[in-house]
Formats: structure tokens, C-alpha cells, sequence
């Protein structure tokens, strides 16, 4: 009889960097023992900060010296090439301002957005989505970093919007990782508090395939 593994619990709650985070989530999740990786929202690779992992760094920009220069609403990658797909989107819709639509335009392959869209860049999701399902094995998985944002006094709940993205897409929302960061984000501009100030990001866990386990 072969000696079973001892278990090894994952923190729904997690306070430390999402470097580290990655690190854990990924041999937690993945049915393979040497993944191949896709960072569709490369930019510099921070999210891989003393990571000795090979993976791919896809951004739209090519100022960040990204291993592809492409969207990653239309990826230039064949069908069923990873096993991980990484997602970190913007998720501040509208700064204000010529830089705000510079960074947008420039960093992120997108536009300042308003009314129409919710003042929330979820209508990025659902590209993105169908993308990574094509270019993910079966049982393969995302792992998305969302964060719900406040705009003009409403809650914009992109984290939800992003789970039904996914299920559109044809994967299976399957956990949900509560990521700390140190303090939230604040502006002495805003002169009363109407919602609780964002100190988290989720860290969202899908599979291609129609269930989890």
C-alpha cells in the first residue's frame, strides 16, 4: 500500500505578497506537475518576484519588454498550449485626466470608461475569457486577480462580473483566495466615506472543465 501525502490546507485569507500567493496556488491547483505557465498581463513581472518558474509573459505593451507582445483578448498562441493562465486586469475604469487616458490607451490596450460601462473595465473580461479557454488544456486553470472598486458613491462589483464571464466562457469557478493588502487605497479628495475604503483583491480559481474537484 503506497504511503499517502499529508494534506496541505491553502488559507482562504491571504496577507503576504502575491508572489508568494502564486507560489502556493499553483501546485495546490494544478493537475500537473511542471506546468506550463501564460502571464496574459505580464507588464514588468512583478507577479513573479523570486519565482525560478519558466513562464510567458503576454502584454500589450511593448515598452515592458514582454517574452509576446499581444492582447490577450486575441492571443497569438495555438489551442491547448498551457496549463496556467495568469489574469491581473486594471481595474481603475477612470482617473480623469489626459495621463489617465494615456496609461489606459498605451499600458493596457483599452480606453477611460464611463456611464455606459458601469465605470468598471469588465467588458474585458468576457474577450479574455473565451481566449484562455482556447488556449488551456482540459482540467487547466486561471487564476484571476480582481478588484471591486467604488465609483461615484456605487459599488462596481467586478469580481462578480468576472465569475460570470468565466462560466460564459465554459469554465467552472471553483475558489476564491482573499488577498490583504497593507492599507486601502484612500484620497484626500474624498471628504466622507460612503463604503468600507477596498484594503483586498480576490484571487479567483477556474477550470476547464465542468467541475472542480
Amino acid at each position: 500500500m503506497g504511503r499517502e501525502t499529508a494534506y496541505e490546507p491553502l488559507d482562504s485569507v491571504w496577507e503576504g505578497t502575491d508572489a508568494a500567493l502564486l507560489e502556493l496556488m499553483i501546485p495546490f491547483y494544478s493537475r500537473v506537475e511542471h506546468p506550463r505557465i501564460l502571464d496574459a498581463t505580464a507588464n514588468r513581472g512583478r507577479l513573479w518576484a523570486g519565482s525560478s518558474r519558466a513562464v510567458v509573459g503576454l502584454d500589450i505593451d511593448p515598452g515592458v519588454e514582454p517574452d509576446v507582445v499581444g492582447d490577450n483578448r486575441a492571443m497569438p498562441f495555438g489551442d491547448a498550449e498551457f496549463d496556467v493562465v495568469v489574469y491581473d486586469p486594471p481595474h481603475i475604469a477612470n482617473h480623469g485626466g489626459e495621463r489617465s487616458v494615456k496609461d489606459l490607451t498605451e499600458r493596457f490596450g483599452t480606453r477611460e470608461v464611463g456611464a455606459a460601462e458601469g465605470y468598471c473595465l469588465s467588458h474585458l473580461y468576457a474577450p479574455f475569457f473565451r481566449e484562455a479557454y482556447r488556449v488551456l488544456v482540459p482540467e487547466g486553470i486561471v487564476l484571476a486577480k480582481i478588484t471591486d472598486v467604488v465609483h461615484n458613491h456605487r459599488y462596481r462589483w467586478a469580481h462578480i462580473r468576472a465569475v460570470a464571464a468565466g462560466e460564459e466562457a465554459g469554465f467552472t469557478p471553483c475558489d476564491l483566495v482573499v488577498k490583504v493588502r497593507k492599507g486601502p487605497m484612500t484620497s484626500s479628495r474624498w471628504r466622507r466615506a460612503h463604503h468600507a475604503r477596498k484594503r483586498h483583491s480576490f484571487w479567483l480559481v477556474f477550470r476547464r472543465s465542468g467541475r472542480c474537484e
